[in-house]
């Protein structure tokens, strides 16, 4: 059974799907006006490796990721520039170059860590019918207000408001969690739709039947995940920071609109800390996954080290972290390259592993049975064919890697031929000459009983 961490009730449950052997999954994309960062990308991590163990254990999977390209304000109050707009400004192009480019270096970042992409992509700038049908549907059931700057949702009128984030809303006051916008009845109320300034002419803007304006950001979500996966559907995740506020208003709006249960799990990421602070583009810390391959790293050893902490525990980064894991990858897979292809695995190893893997996910412990299967006296197939089967959840790209290490070079397979005419005449000096070339090369190797072993240093 795989047990998952359900943030609404705040423990492990037995996953039940609605339809059996199907899952619908729903994932929070980025706000495309600027590069993610890696602690951004932990999150997408933790995802693929959900939607790896769910399709590892015989589930279909249908996965749906939004791209937040218009509403994302700069405030949770509802207050401040649009970011798409914002980014437009700074790089002197339009809010629709900067939303294209920026998706597509998204894209490009999920590539080399391995993510699997969603099945739909969807654009808010694609779906601002279905999120004004949705505010329409709201506005009947009376959920709605207008006030000067927009239409907004009063939370005052849904009993169990905040039940995600276990908001206390008789103690909460203006200003403690959001800024009081003028006219907002509650501290709590949201933006469903947002007008255009009188006086200024936004880039992206659409007719409603409240005036020429924009979505507010929760919308989107809500809009389209129930257009894709229903009104009720299994599964939505996200990091933590989504929890107090846009996750517990997508609940609301599509719960006062439909009077079903939105989402039957709700699971969250924690956070990427660098220097024990949280990595963010508002903190001005921020790393790109870009600066990590500039650097000589693997993208695999990022995904690596995630997988090194379970994903609802904070993880601190550090360079020399990111480095131990990429030396740790690669001795897995020199090693890996010099076992024989195998049908039949352990199958005692691999009860452990899914014990692990279907315990909320538990990629620590599943790394350890990595590594205790390596270091058993097993044959060496049988080894790689559980090695296999595990990377198919890890996506550690082991398959890859071996057959990249397996072509050694021409060159290099000259040089070892020549080194071991230098040994058996035992010309040593030469010997460790021809050695340290290779070494320069990129290339180790090692003296064994079966004759001499070739291993690629770098990868």
């Amino acid at each position: 059974m795989l047990y998952l961490y359900n943030t609404l009730s705040r423990q492990k449950e037995i996953f039940n799907p609605i339809k059996e052997r199907k899952v619908g999954l729903y994932t929070c994309g980025p706000t495309v006006y600027n590069y993610v960062h890696i602690g951004n990308l932990r999150t997408y991590i933790f995802e693929d490796l959900l939607k790896r163990v769910l399709k590892y254990s015989g589930y279909r999977v249908k996965h749906v990721m939004n791209i937040t390209d218009v509403g994302h304000l700069t405030s949770d109050a509802d207050t401040g520039e649009d970011k798409m707009e914002i980014g437009a400004t700074r790089e002197g192009k339009s809010a629709w170059e900067i939303a294209e480019f920026y998706t597509e270096a998204f894209k490009q970042n999920l590539k080399e860590l391995n993510i699997i992409e969603p099945n739909i992509w969807c654009k808010a700038t694609d779906h601002i019918k279905e999120q004004i049908r949705l505010i329409r549907k709201l506005e009947k059931r009376g959920f709605t207000y207008r006030t000067n700057d927009g239409i907004y949702f009063d939370t005052s009128k849904l009993s169990d408001y905040g039940k995600l984030a276990k908001l206390d809303l008789k103690n909460l006051q203006a200003g403690i969690r959001v800024e009081m916008v003028p006219g907002k009845r509650n501290p709590t109320d949201f933006a469903l739709w947002k007008f255009s300034p009188k006086n200024k002419k936004r880039q992206m803007e659409w007719q409603s039947p409240w005036g020429m304006g924009f979505p507010g950001w929760h919308i989107e979500c809500a809009a389209m995940a129930m257009k894709y996966l229903g009104k009720t559907f299994d599964i939505h995740c996200g990091g933590t920071d989504h929890i107090p506020v846009h996750h517990t208003n997508e609940i609301a709006e599509a719960e006062a609109a439909t009077g079903r249960k939105f989402v039957n799990y709700w699971i969250h990421g924690a956070f990427l800390l660098i220097d024990q602070s949280r990595m963010g583009k508002s903190e001005g810390n921020f790393i790109t996954l870009q600066a990590l391959i500039d650097k000589g790293f693997n993208p695999i050893a990022y995904r690596y080290l995630c997988l090194t902490a379970h994903y609802r525990s904070l993880l601190n980064f550090s360079w020399e972290s990111l480095e131990f894991a990429q030396n740790t990858l690669n001795k897995l897979y020199q090693i890996t390259a010099a076992y024989k292809k195998g049908r039949v695995g352990c199958s005692e190893t691999e009860k452990k592993f899914l014990q692990a893997i279907n315990d909320d996910l538990d990629t620590p412990k599943a790394i350890a049975i990595v590594w205790e299967l390596i270091k058993s006296n097993l044959p060496s197939e049988v080894k790689m064919a559980s090695l296999l089967k595990f990377d198919q959840v890890l996506g550690l790209k082991l398959k890859e890697a071996r057959q990249t290490l397996l072509k050694i070079p021409t060159k290099i397979k000259h040089l070892v031929q020549i080194r071991e005419k230098m040994r058996q005449e035992k010309k040593w000096s030469e010997a460790d000459q021809i050695r340290k070339q290779m070494q320069q090369l990129g290339y180790g190797l090692e003296d064994t009983p079966e004759g001499p072993a070739v291993k690629r240093l770098i990868f």
